[in-house]
């Protein structure tokens, strides 16, 4: 059994190309920062860069809406392969090939990731509850 299910981020925006005999089929290119269990002794992330590719229709959705820094799931196979490259060396590669592929986070999520706005930073600690005052509140509740 072949499968792989990866979340990440993409490290840069898709290489899309098209192929076929009326270059009329699209094969998109990105690589996907995934996090890896523990962290180094500096105290920072691991992180593995996987290739992966996707054909199609799934190539067209890559192409319009994954970007940079996009926190993606996906799920695929891996295929294996070599080329001889031009110096006459035998490169290997490893990649994964997308069958599925969903957002792993909202907008506004990635959003607030990307960068704090100063008043979220500068806002107190707290637990986010706000004190409401009872009285006759029982009155409305169809619960109580």
């Amino acid at each position: 059994m072949n499968n792989v299910t990866l979340i990440g981020r993409l490290t840069r925006d898709c290489d899309v190309r098209t192929y076929g005999e009326a270059n009329d089929k699209k094969m998109a290119r990105f690589t996907l920062a995934v996090d890896r269990r523990g962290k180094r002794e500096e105290g920072q992330q691991n992180a593995d860069f996987i290739t992966c590719v996707c054909y199609g229709k799934l190539a067209d959705f890559a192409d319009g809406y994954f970007r940079q820094g996009t926190k993606i799931a996906l799920r695929g196979s891996i295929r294996t392969g070599s080329y001889t490259n031009k110096d006459g060396v035998k490169v290997y590669t490893t990649d994964v090939i997308v069958e599925e592929a969903e957002f792993a986070e909202s907008k506004r999520s990635a959003d607030q990731n990307a960068a704090p706005k100063p008043a979220q930073a500068a806002a107190p600690a707290g637990d986010g509850f706000v004190n409401v005052a009872d009285d006759g509140i029982e009155e409305d509740l169809p619960f109580v």
